[in-house]
Parts: C-alpha cells; structure tokens; sequence
C-alpha cells in the first residue's frame, strides 16, 4: 500500500516545495503541504489550477507520472470564442504542434463549472464571448492543452485539472488536500499480504493562508 496526497493547487503556485528563481519569491507548495517525503507525480503549470497528486512511493509516482502509462488527465478549459464543431473534431483527431502531433484527445463543451473565484481573476472583455471544454489527454508535454487550443483557433483563458486516471477533486477548495491509501499491484511471484484494515481518508487544510 502506498500513501497518496490528493491537493487542489491553486492559481500561481509553483508544482514544487523551492523556488529556483532569482527576485520575488513565488509561492510553492511548501505555503500549503506539510507531508515530509511526499513529492508530486507530475507537474501543473503555474497559471494552471486544480488537481495535484504527491505521493512518497516510488512505484506510485512511476504508474501516475511515467508517459509510457498514458494515464488521462482531464481538464474544465475556458477558451476564448464560440467553439465551432470544426475545432473540436481537429481536437479529436490530434492537432499538430511544433513538437509533433498530439494524439487524439476527448473533447466536449461543457457548462460553465461551479468553480471556486479565481484571483486576480480571467479578464472579463464584453466583445468577446468565452466557451468551456472539458478535454481529456493522455501525455504530458509542457503547456499542452493551452498549444492545443490556441492551435484550433481558440487561446485558453483558463485551465483547471479535475482528474487524473481515477483519482477526481471531488468537493476540495484551492489549498485543500485528502489523503488516501493506495494498492500497489504485487509483483509477479510475491506472496500477497493479508490486506488488513483500510485507512480512513483525511482531508487537510493549508498550512499557510
């Protein structure tokens, strides 16, 4: 069994506990986690918010943030415009992007999501209208989602994960996080262990406001 940090991570905060540049410090998850050991799996840009996984086994961090895994990590996006059936069938079928095509992505519009205020929040022009995707995917390049709509016409205004393989917000406020037991896969030709009793999970608040 392994330990995971379910964490929202909120707008402009770094997806790592220092940070490695010169002038104004940036706030990091070290303002808000205090699990020693634990380390993401993966990374969410800065100006991204929303699902964050830690963890302080290995295996786990290997199965959630290897790209072999093709784990789907499903995104609420807010674009700029009225996306047309063009735009989300390019989406479908991959875009190609100056670092190669992006594989096939699941795309739907959505609703605009009950989300928490953002701060400062999306700058607001009223001639233009904004629409609401929810995107899956299955890898990991930097900015990706944000390249994959500006490439369809349609610039990201703002981007929140809300899951990850099968692990989802659910109820958490920015700077909120739970723990969970996870079970690991036995290798082939270990004995299992006897199970025993599943640790509650526990939701926590941020360390700093």
């Amino acid at each position: 069994m392994a330990q995971l940090l379910i964490f929202n991570k909120p707008f402009q905060v770094l997806s790592q506990f220092t940070d490695d540049r010169a002038g104004e410090r940036r706030a990091t998850l070290a303002d808000w986690i205090d699990q020693p050991g634990f380390y993401p799996a993966g990374r969410l840009d800065y100006d991204s918010e929303g699902l964050l996984l830690l963890t302080s086994e290995g295996a786990l961090q290997h199965r959630i943030a290897s790209p072999r895994n093709k784990m789907p990590k499903t995104y609420w996006v807010q674009v700029e415009g009225d996306v047309a059936d063009e735009a989300i069938s390019r989406l479908r079928q991959g875009v190609e992007l100056k670092d190669g095509p992006t594989r096939p992505a699941a795309v739907q519009r959505i609703a605009e999501p009950q989300l928490w205020p953002r701060n400062p929040p999306v700058r607001y022009r009223e001639s233009v209208p904004t629409s609401w995707l929810e995107l899956t995917i299955t890898e990991g390049r930097n900015r990706q989602v944000r390249r994959m709509t500006a490439a369809v016409g349609h610039p990201t205004l703002r981007l929140v994960r809300c899951r990850i393989g099968e692990w989802h917000l659910d109820d958490l406020q920015p700077g909120e996080s739970r723990l969970e037991t996870v079970h690991l896969p036995q290798p082939a030709g270990t004995r299992p262990k006897s199970a025993g009793k599943r640790r509650p999970t526990r939701k926590t608040r941020p360390v700093k406001p």
